[in-house]
């Protein structure tokens, strides 16, 4: 299931540049995609900003991750967290994590902005946040990129 690269004509010396327009990112992930999630992350220039979001059953599964430098990442261990009536289900925290992100810190025309949309987790969270980015924040369905598989569904 590769994830097409999005690096672009970025550089050391071309994001060092004052006025160097930094690109947004909203990457997430479950235990599924961790080695897609890792070749994604490598391919992101230098001056990307924004957040990637991992989905894991426990703390066993969080390891150290290498992303650009302004990009935060946040582990969410579904054993710790809670949902409606019972255990966090699988997908559930990692929907709740990017859309209260979306809905912060992502304007409305991501085309304009330059937000990118990467949603590398299973089924549920991505149907779930895709919908919520097109329906909610005006995002456009080719701004964001599934993987592989989902893309028939998404």
């Amino acid at each position: 299931m590769p994830v097409t690269s999005v690096r672009s004509d970025h550089d050391a010396v071309a994001c060092r540049a004052r006025g160097h327009s930094r690109a947004q990112y909203l990457v997430t992930a479950d235990e599924s995609a961790l080695p897609e999630l890792e070749m994604l992350l490598a391919t992101l220039p230098l001056c990307a900003t924004g957040r990637v979001f991992i989905e894991v059953p426990d703390s066993s599964w969080i390891t150290p991750v290498s992303a650009p430098a302004r990009m935060t990442v946040t582990w969410l261990d579904r054993s710790t967290r809670r949902g409606i009536g019972g255990p966090c289900r699988t997908g559930a925290a990692l929907t709740r994590a990017a859309i209260a992100y979306a809905d912060e810190v992502i304007c409305e025309h991501t085309s304009v902005c330059g937000t990118n949309v990467t949603l590398l987790g299973g089924f549920v969270s991505t149907a779930d946040i895709a919908e919520h980015l097109i329906d909610n924040r005006g995002v456009h369905r080719s701004d964001i990129t599934v993987r592989e598989a989902l893309n028939a569904y998404v």
